[in-house]
């Protein structure tokens, strides 16, 4: 049985999440956390949801081989076209809590706006002690929605989202947590808005247009990590 939760953006609008995605961490403060956690230089990555493939090329410039796996069969066309002619690199139809990979296949796993909402992610992190190898480890890129300007608009939006339970249930699974502040850094104040647009709903969207000026957007993120 799936358990897969349509995405409210990127699934319906793969080409304005094109945006966001060049418009996040342009710093690349994240990747730099999770090098000194573990460097995946020489190893084998998986990338679970992960959508058009943004992140493969990035992996791909140091890992052994790099895997995107991806249930939404219209991602994955864009992601496999993005990773053509790229060496060590595959695109897999398959989802979180059902990994079309074998045992123990994998050094490092990256889940990023994929896969972080706490309970209800169970079959997902059992797959994660299936197919990822002894001494790796897996990384899931969160909002951190206790800060900044964009974690008060992702509260606003989510009212029901409890930040501390979600904290508290990775932590007992034995998860480590980091805090990170990067931005939005976007080219056009017009491509931030069509971001907010398909972040939030129309309403929310209208009213943190008209509080936010410019085209920059302080953004927390909780970067979370596990050893195997």
């Amino acid at each position: 049985m799936s358990t897969v939760i349509p995405s409210p953006n990127v699934w319906g609008s793969p080409d304005v999440y094109e945006l966001e995605n060049l418009a996040v961490d342009r710093g690349q403060l994240i990747e730099a956390a999770m090098r000194r956690v573990h460097d995946w230089a020489g190893l084998d990555v998986l990338d679970v949801g992960c959508g058009t493939g943004f992140h493969l090329p990035r992996f791909a410039a140091t890992a052994r081989s790099v895997t995107g796996v991806e249930p939404h069969p219209p991602l994955l066309r864009r992601a496999l076209h993005r990773v053509r002619g790229l060496p060590g690199v595959r695109v897999l139809h398959g989802e979180a809590g059902a990994l079309p990979l074998p045992d123990a296949s994998v050094d490092v796993v990256h889940a990023r706006w994929a896969y972080f909402f706490g309970p209800g992610c169970e079959p997902g992190l059992a797959e994660l002690d299936r197919v990822v190898r002894r001494g790796g480890t897996a990384f899931v890129v969160d909002n951190d929605a206790t800060r900044s300007t964009f974690g008060r608009w992702f509260s606003r939006s989510l009212p029901g989202y409890d930040a501390v339970a979600v904290d508290r249930f990775f932590t007992r699974r034995g998860w480590s947590t980091e805090r990170l502040d990067v931005a939005w850094e976007f080219d056009s104040r017009a491509d931030l808005e069509a971001v907010v647009r398909i972040e939030f709903t129309p309403r929310l969207a209208d009213a943190v247009l008209a509080e936010h000026a410019g085209t920059r957007v302080d953004y927390a993120v909780v970067l979370r990590h596990r050893p195997f």
